[in-house]
């Protein structure tokens, strides 16, 4: 699954645009290297998003075209 579409389904940025934005800045890493929007996402990738001053890292559990709103934070571990 691509990147952008990855962080919109697992709801850490709540639109694809947004998601496909930040990583055109480099504001997404996949581990530790910067990221495109079509990177394919897989089980076990360390992701890093920056929110200006704050960063969100988290592990990819699992990779679904969709997802219920509960079950989002299913998809990933929140490392720091």
């Amino acid at each position: 699954m691509r990147l952008d579409k990855f962080l919109k389904v697992s709801r850490i940025i709540k639109r694809r645009t947004v998601a496909n934005d930040a990583c055109d800045a480099d504001h997404v890493k996949v581990n530790g290297r910067p990221a495109k929007a079509s990177y394919d996402v897989k089980v076990g990738d360390l992701l890093e998003i920056a929110f200006g001053e704050r960063a969100l890292k988290v592990r990819v559990l699992d990779v679904r075209d969709y997802t219920a709103k509960a079950d989002a934070a299913n998809l990933y571990e929140v490392i720091s």
